[in-house]
């Protein structure tokens, strides 16, 4: 009798220990349950005590949070869901890879002509390096502006996440601030990625772009993220010309949307919530406000370029933040 007594609460015991994610307290009870006729030892059979309630309570609780939405992702008991955002005019905000107040409204008046004259050897090859790259670019796309424009941005919001990614570490192993240029170098990225994501709305990309992108894409960043470890000095001049490259390409852009070469399209819902543009925008405001991002990390790259020049880091200046 004891063994069997003991056998069974052993079993009990490691089925209960299987569910404490489950039931937080609970019990396990062995009580006789009288079979037809009796018996000297009978048998027994497991009923939990637990302070939550049962599975299938729980279950229908979640069943009553479960949008009707069969690849809707459900809440758990973490408690992680977004909050009810709803734009000015009091509808419900659409977008999960932004929030109102991450828009803005660009600067447009901003100079685009501005061009940093290479002075320095480390100048003149940055300059050079982009020049090259521009040849090869134009070559390829020629007159498609909006595919041109898409893979300009899949390598342009590489070098603010390479940048940001690197002093972040380096304010980690120095214990000493970064003078915000963390920040402004990752909301640069994010900028240039909204780009990505909004041309991407006006352009499809083929196969073959998808796979340019890809082999651009680890070529670049494992070159630039060594090209930043050996001289951030000619890293930022390298993409302050690469951002003078980009104004000019955008400038092109519009230029063909004026003269009817590329139609004016109404602007993707995302650009007009991202940048705060009126409801009939077109394709020609989406350009101009994404020239004058390209504009603003132009010069936000020649400011760090010029910071390293003076013998200085970009923690003894304060960072231009508050653009976007």
């Amino acid at each position: 009798m004891k063994h069997i007594l003991a056998r069974s609460a052993a079993r009990a015991l490691i089925g209960g220990g299987r569910n404490y994610h489950r039931h937080f307290s609970t019990a396990v009870i062995l009580e006789p349950r009288h079979q037809h006729g009796g018996g000297a030892l009978g048998s027994f059979y497991i009923r939990r005590l637990s302070s939550v309630p049962e599975m299938k309570d729980e279950q229908a609780g979640e069943t009553k949070n479960e949008v009707n939405n069969s690849n809707a992702v459900v809440s758990s008991y973490w408690g992680i869901s977004r909050p009810k955002v709803q734009r000015e005019d009091g509808t419900e905000w659409p977008w999960n890879c932004f929030m109102p107040w991450d828009t803005y409204r660009a600067d447009v008046s901003i100079d685009v002509t501005k061009h940093h004259l290479p002075k320095t050897f480390t100048d003149k090859v940055a300059f050079r390096a982009v020049k090259f790259l521009r040849v090869l670019s134009d070559m390829y796309f020629k007159e498609r502006y909006g595919c041109h424009a898409m893979m300009l941005e899949t390598i342009a919001a590489v070098p603010g996440m390479v940048g940001g990614m690197l002093l972040h570490l380096k304010s980690l192993r120095k214990f000493q601030h970064s003078g915000g240029w963390i920040k402004a170098l990752l909301e640069e990225a994010e900028n240039e990625r909204m780009h990505l994501m909004t041309m991407v709305e006006l352009v499809k990309p083929s196969w073959h772009e998808r796979l340019l992108v890809i082999t651009a894409q680890g070529v670049f960043f494992n070159a630039f993220f060594v090209f930043y470890l050996l001289s951030p000095k000619a890293a930022h001049r390298f993409v302050g010309y690469l951002e003078e490259e980009a104004v000019i390409s955008y400038t092109q852009h519009l230029n063909a949307i004026e003269s009817g070469k590329v139609e004016n399209v109404p602007a993707p819902a995302i650009a007009i919530d991202y940048w705060r543009l009126p409801k009939d925008a077109t394709l020609k405001d989406v350009i101009t406000v994404i020239r004058a991002d390209e504009a603003h990390h132009r010069d936000v790259n020649h400011f760090a370029s010029d910071i390293h020049h003076q013998g200085k880091e970009l923690k003894e200046a304060p960072a231009p933040l508050g653009y976007h």
